[in-house]
């Protein structure tokens, strides 16, 4: 007969085995595929293993001049990983100068009260993605366009 301490161990084992194959929480994380236009498409993802609510995240640019239809993602152009407090919440073009050339934006919430907001925003071009301006420490419901063209406009000297 096996000791009831032994037998607790061995299930206690089993159990630490078992549990860290699957993770505490299944939620996915974000990834979006946006078309830029210009025969560009943008994957724009949370970092692998990494927790929702702080980590990085990437932006990668492909070409579709030449890929086969249902295949955009095969010729990789550019890219570019930025840190996040917060869960993606949102990727879009806005043109943030008026110049009709959209710029690509990751809006961030941070997680836990407030909510509050931030956002990157990049130029992409032919061969290239550039980090363009970035705010944080926004009020949940703020305005990231508006904010993300003052920070532009300073960081231009206009």
């Amino acid at each position: 007969m096996i000791p009831a301490i032994s037998r607790l161990l061995a299930l206690y084992l089993v159990f630490g085995v078992v549990s860290s194959a699957y993770p505490a929480e299944n939620i996915p994380r974000f990834v979006q595929k946006l078309h830029l236009g210009a025969n560009q498409v943008a994957v724009i993802s949370e970092g692998d293993f990494e927790a929702r609510s702080i980590g990085s995240y990437s932006i990668r640019i492909y070409s579709t001049d030449g890929a086969l239809p249902g295949d955009d993602t095969t010729f990789f152009v550019s890219g570019i990983i930025r840190p996040r407090d917060g869960t993606v919440e949102k990727v879009s073009l806005i043109d943030l100068d008026t110049k009709g050339l959209p710029s690509l934006v990751v809006q961030i919430r941070s997680v836990g009260t407030g909510g509050y907001l931030s956002a990157d925003a990049f130029a992409v071009t032919k061969t290239a993605i550039s980090l363009r301006g970035s705010v944080s420490g926004l009020a949940s419901n703020a305005d990231i366009a508006a904010a993300l063209r003052t920070v532009i406009k300073q960081r231009n000297g206009k």
